[in-house]
């Protein structure tokens, strides 16, 4: 069968390098060597001086690369493929076209429940579309209440507690904690700094989250150990485990936390000088690889991910694998330079580019077809 799609989107306005070059640039002299004073720079200029950071205002959205590798794929399936852009008239464009099936990769244009825009849209107009309704898309993207499911299922993740203001968490906090703003993905919004190891550190964190982000810190207890990233596929009982990617913090550069932070996805892990940071498979125990699985598969149980979705994983001090984000709009980078868990899992699944696209697009459509 063959279908006249829509594919829905948000695009980069700058790319993460553009703005890094940028920021560099105004920051620094002729003599300034990255790997040299990189960290002194993020110190100085990114988060004791926030608001000068570099802008990550775009970083869930895609380039304009991805945008045509994921056209060019519904295309190489037999598909007619419309682009339409998540902006104000979005709604207008959908009602308009009127398409069989959407495929929906927009991260939305604001607020906290942006990623449930279009699939919000689909719903009013009763068009179907790839991924996760817009109940789940938006739970996951509020970090808290998905923990709270999580942990209603008694599946593993970190404690916690959210705050916008020092003086409104727990009177006795033990440390090392991990500070993230409560609405955000694709790593924005988490630094080096995001470890804390004191009162001091942790209320810096707290005001750059609130005056940089304008929303609440999620603080939550920092797990210890080792850390993977888990690609998802399918739907029900048939959903699959792709190869589980191990993150080797290990290549994180010296005098760094031990996290996938903004400064180590967006310079230090580029096309160009590309970092040894990602094993796919992992390589741990079996005993552990399968413990790795069933978690993944209950969270994606317990929330009612559809389609696909990457889950980030990391194990606390007692080796037990801890759900620490939920994606149900993974990246996906085209091209093998880039270090796109994904596409990396789906590849060593073996499945292509173009054919991970389609797969995804079938198992909305035969999801969709089971619910009639």
């Amino acid at each position: 069968y063959f279908l006249k799609l829509a594919l829905t989107f948000n695009i980069k306005k700058d790319s993460a390098n553009e703005l890094s070059a940028a920021a560099l640039s105004d920051k620094s002299d002729e003599s300034f060597s990255p790997k040299r004073d990189f960290k002194k720079y993020l110190s100085e200029n990114l988060i004791e001086n926030y608001p000068e950071r570099i802008d990550d205002t775009f970083a869930e959205w895609d380039s304009e690369e991805t945008i045509e590798a994921v056209k060019s794929a519904l295309e190489a399936g037999g598909h007619e493929v419309n682009l339409i852009e998540c902006d104000k008239d979005a709604y207008d464009k959908l009602k308009t076209l009127n398409p069989e099936f959407v495929f929906n990769v927009a991260e939305g244009l604001s607020g906290s429940s942006r990623e449930s825009q279009i699939p919000s849209m689909l719903e009013m107009l009763n068009i179907p579309y790839t991924g996760s309704d817009s109940i789940t898309t938006g739970i996951c993207h509020d970090k808290s209440r998905c923990k709270e499911i999580l942990s209603y299922y008694k599946i593993p993740n970190s404690k916690f507690f959210i705050t916008d203001a020092i003086h409104k968490t727990e009177k006795k906090i033990l440390f090392p904690k991990f500070v993230k703003p409560l609405h955000e993905g694709s790593s924005k919004g988490i630094y080096n700094s995001s470890v804390v190891n004191n009162s001091s550190e942790l209320r810096n964190e707290i005001l750059r989250i609130k005056e940089c982000y304008y929303q609440p810190s999620i603080v939550e207890d920092f797990l210890e150990g080792k850390e993977f990233t888990v690609a998802m596929l399918g739907n029900g009982d048939d959903v699959k485990v792709l190869p589980i990617v191990e993150i080797n913090l290990d290549a994180v550069p010296e005098g760094f936390n031990k996290i996938y932070s903004y400064e180590v996805k967006w310079f230090f892990d580029t096309r160009e000088n590309k970092l040894d940071i990602f094993k796919c498979p992992a390589d741990i125990e079996p005993e552990l690889y399968k413990q790795i699985e069933d978690v993944c598969k209950a969270a994606y149980q317990a929330l009612r991910i559809r389609d696909w979705a990457r889950i980030d994983v990391r194990l606390d001090r007692n080796n037990i694998p801890n759900i620490v984000e939920i994606n149900p709009l993974p990246g996906i980078l085209p091209d093998p330079a880039d270090n796109s868990c994904y596409p990396k899992a789906a590849r060593e699944y073996g499945l292509d580019y173009n054919s991970m696209i389609n797969t995804v697009l079938n198992c909305a459509v035969q999801r969709t077809l089971m619910q009639k």
